[in-house]
């Protein structure tokens, strides 16, 4: 197996983009985390008993006060250990029928949303993300009425879609990879500060999708979660009131985009994501994308280069275009070829594919249609 050089040239360095073009491939891959520690049994036996707990505390003031000063400092290490601490990045929970109805009150409209017309056509173009919160599951009335306007949800992938898992599967079995073992002892750090499971990392054939699983876990901490990512949410409710869902990409060409060949590539790109949760720079911009999409901020969007550390010189923007901009052209084309052919998709991509000089809906409009912002 080729070690992993110490450094590669710059235009191999990962962007901070490549978090939620991975979060997708993730939703139907990721290990379950492990639920969130914080008490001991002693403190949980405690707060079963709040009697219990009431009476055992002049006991335990009074045996304080005649404790020595070296008893006081044992005492205080113990507690010090005893101590909850929120280690574990929150995992999502099924909502309640409560949480439910307190989620569709508050519906509202998010993310980039266009009208499409072109010869008597219709059809609709959403800027989505990958990760999410329970109430962004909810459609707002924007939103909904466009889908309902729809016969046709059109996605970069379809998580769904029996086909479209099992050829993330074989494609990931055929770019299996295994890190080096300083790499690999990096991955089970992280691994145990995210609570997952022993080995689970392991069990993901390749060490940048095992760097995405982290980065996703981490992003829980914001209350993000793919969980609740749009195309998770669409698909689900197109798949249940029985509406067509297409595919707009090949699982083929969506590893090519993230996947390095190289294995000594594929290593650096690795470590240096790695190194962005180190670096305690991951949330933040992921915090902020996920604000900005909610707020449908394109502007914010648009202006991604300048805030995301991952277009430091000309060799990152140009990765940054081939992962957006050059797979914009094969998208528009789809989408105009789904509205040629007599139906009305509602065609929901990753938000950023919007911005940029190739931006889709400056690709669509040179297609010849006309594009109305709804939000």
């Amino acid at each position: 197996m080729p070690q992993r050089p110490s450094s590669l040239p710059p235009s191999r360095r990962l962007p901070l983009a490549l978090l939620l073009c991975g979060a997708l491939f993730l939703l139907q891959q990721q290990p379950a985390a492990a639920a969130p520690s914080g008490t001991n049994s002693k403190t949980a036996k405690n707060s079963k008993s709040p009697k219990s707990a009431q009476q055992a505390k002049p006991a335990k003031a009074k045996a304080t006060s005649k404790a020595t000063p070296k008893a006081k400092a044992g005492q205080t290490r113990k507690q010090a250990l005893a101590a909850p601490v929120e280690t574990c990045p929150p995992a999502a929970k099924p909502p309640s029928p409560e949480a439910l109805q307190a989620a569709q009150a508050r519906a509202s409209d998010r993310g980039l949303l266009w009208r499409l017309s072109k010869d008597g056509r219709q059809a609709y173009l959403y800027g989505s993300i990958h990760v999410g919160k329970l109430d962004w599951a909810i459609p707002g009335p924007k939103l909904a009425a466009a889908l309902q306007d729809s016969d046709m949800l059109a996605l970069e992938l379809d998580p769904a879609d029996p086909a479209v898992q099992q050829q993330m599967s074989a494609g990931l079995s055929l770019r299996r990879l295994e890190p080096d073992a300083p790499l690999r002892q990096r991955l089970d750090r992280h691994e145990a500060k995210a609570c997952l499971p022993k080995g689970s990392l392991a069990t993901i054939p390749h060490p940048l999708m095992q760097a995405f699983t982290l980065t996703l876990v981490e992003a829980r901490r914001e209350g993000l979660d793919p969980a609740y990512a749009q195309e998770q949410v669409l698909s689900g409710m197109a798949h249940s009131v029985q509406r067509p869902v297409v595919s707009l990409e090949t699982v083929e060409l969506q590893l090519d985009a993230l996947l390095p060949r190289e294995p000594a590539e594929a290593m650096e790109a690795t470590s240096e994501l790695l190194d962005l949760l180190e670096q305690g720079k991951a949330r933040p911009v992921l915090k902020r994308l996920a604000e900005a999409w909610e707020r449908s901020d394109l502007d914010t969007l648009a202006n991604y280069e300048q805030w995301c550390e991952c277009a430091r010189n000309a060799a990152e923007r140009a990765q940054l275009q081939r992962l957006n901009d050059a797979r914009n052209p094969h998208l528009a084309e789809r989408i105009d070829a789904l509205i040629q052919a007599g139906h009305r998709p509602f065609a929901a991509v990753g938000a950023l594919h919007m911005t940029g000089p190739q931006a889709l809906p400056r690709l669509l409009e040179q297609r010849g249609y006309q594009l109305e912002r709804l939000q």
